[in-house]
């Protein structure tokens, strides 16, 4: 049998589910790397700044990386973000195995689904929100304290993974409706 079939065909287009699933892998691989790369960053900003407080006084002009915090708090937030695409598509979201160990593979499947279609309207929700507040933020051109740079900058940028989110959770319901008319979840 063929693996783009799954189950014999069985399903809402899934050979081109498949093709569409490698796409978004391939996005939210790049997308999750470069929330990787903003970490390592705010890891050496951090260090930076927290090492400079350390020579407060020992070396004339040491001290922390100006506006340190609203760089770690826009990252930070970026980050969390970029990831959750990434954990939607792996399956890696919290989840309590215990309690479905005794159910069949299209069982845990349609149990996929519902939890597929709750969380995609979640992340509609989410991305709607931070929508309206980054247009907050702009019309009232609210900036940070210390570096004075827009806070919408930091809304807008995790805008950017709340709506991958939405795709990447749109696109997990599609393989879970396979799933279901296949032979199950993971069985592809």
């Amino acid at each position: 049998m063929d693996t783009l079939d799954n189950g014999g065909g069985r399903g809402l287009a899934p050979r081109t589910e498949y093709r569409v699933g490698c796409i978004v892998t391939q996005i939210s691989e790049y997308i999750a790397l470069a929330g990787g790369l903003v970490l390592v960053f705010l890891m050496l900003l951090t260090t930076i700044s927290v090492t400079g407080r350390g020579f407060i006084g020992i070396i004339p002009g040491a001290g922390p990386v100006p506006g340190d915090f609203e760089i770690v708090e826009a990252g930070c937030a970026f980050a969390v973000f970029i990831f959750l695409p990434w954990a939607q598509l792996k399956r890696e979201h919290v989840s309590v195995d215990i309690a479905v160990s005794w159910m069949s593979p299209r069982s845990i499947a349609m149990l996929s689904l519902i939890s597929n279609i709750l969380l995609t309207a979640v992340a509609a929700l989410i991305a709607w929100q931070l929508y309206k507040g980054a247009g907050g933020k702009f019309r009232y051109n609210e900036t940070t304290q210390i570096l004075q740079f827009p806070v919408w900058w930091g809304y807008a940028a995790s805008l950017i993974g709340a709506v991958w989110f939405v795709v990447v959770s749109a696109y997990t319901v599609w393989r879970s409706v396979n799933e279901v008319c296949g032979d199950g979840e993971g069985t592809r």
